[in-house]
């Protein structure tokens, strides 16, 4: 039996569970973190309210996205609880923010293995400069596309343009049709705030280029796991967005009036809407009344 078939032994399961005392007894709380498994072989890694992505081949595991020196130490133990004895063959970037790569080392240490990190190119430079041990640079960098295969299994690494940051990297397993996206879209959710580090105009053609990559099943950086029907929702929503502050800005609309004034009733719904939709209508009304916006 290989890894990738023994793999799919185990079902989701809560690794810790968190309980407190409420007004009315012991109630439980979200598990801290959990794994779960989303085709043959790729599992989601939740920590707190990060994901992160893994994948057993015939040769060994690959994981994306350490998260933090927390996450790592329980990502690490899970990697070994679900493909035991199985190699560490290399840690991958969704990109450069320290929310979601800090702890390769306690990947590396922990499998007692200096695998290589892996992050589009433009990753390298900024994660150099910050000189942070636990989010060492990558050893291995791509400009656009890059594939590796182990074990017959292949995974395609792609660069669809600035979007939030100027290196995300989607990842996508071909033999199960199942891909990795990180912050710049997300599962029935609103925008992060105000939009921090994210580059106009071309997120837009970022998103439209995500849909060109023949996933059947997404996971995000954040939230539950979705499908192409996902992907296509966020499109509708940014582009409802969009036109709905460019027809504020033609109107005369401060940045205030656009935020207390502008509502999407069809995305109310949404997760953190009330809490970041003002937000969003805030950083589109900057980008498009900025210079060349």
């Amino acid at each position: 039996m290989s890894p990738c078939e023994a793999s799919m032994r185990y079902r989701p399961s809560i690794t810790l569970l968190l309980l407190t005392l409420s007004a009315t007894g012991l109630a439980a709380q979200e598990p801290d973190f959990e794994t779960t498994p989303i085709a043959d072989g790729a599992y989601q890694f939740r920590y707190r309210s990060h994901n992160a992505f893994f994948i057993v081949t015939g040769q060994g595991l690959i994981a994306i996205d350490p998260i933090s020196t927390e996450a790592a130490a329980h990502y690490a133990a899970e990697m070994k609880r679900v493909a035991p004895g199985t190699p560490l063959l290399a840690i991958v970037y969704s990109h450069d923010h320290a929310d979601h790569a800090t702890g390769a080392n306690v990947l590396r240490r922990v499998f007692h293995s200096d695998v290589p990190v892996i992050a589009q190119q433009r990753a390298s430079a900024k994660l150099a400069a910050l000189g942070d041990p636990e989010l060492p640079p990558p050893d291995l960098t791509f400009s656009e596309q890059m594939s590796m295969h182990y074990g017959g299994r292949a995974l395609e690494l792609h660069y669809l343009g600035p979007s939030h940051s100027d290196n995300m990297l989607v990842a996508y397993l071909p033999d199960v049709r199942v891909a990795f996206a990180v912050d710049f879209v997300a599962n029935d959710r609103v925008g992060y705030r105000d939009l921090p580090d994210y580059h106009f105009p071309e997120f837009f053609r970022s998103l439209d280029r995500l849909l060109e990559i023949p996933f059947e099943t997404i996971v995000f950086g954040h939230g539950p796991p979705g499908d192409r029907a996902s992907v296509i929702r966020q499109v509708g929503y940014y582009r409802d967005l969009r036109n709905a502050v460019r027809e504020a800005v033609e109107r005369g609309w401060t940045e205030d009036e656009a935020a207390e004034r502008i509502r999407l009733p069809a995305y109310e719904g949404w997760s953190q809407y009330e809490q970041w939709f003002p937000l969003n209508v805030r950083a589109i009304h900057r980008w498009l009344t900025a210079e060349g916006g």
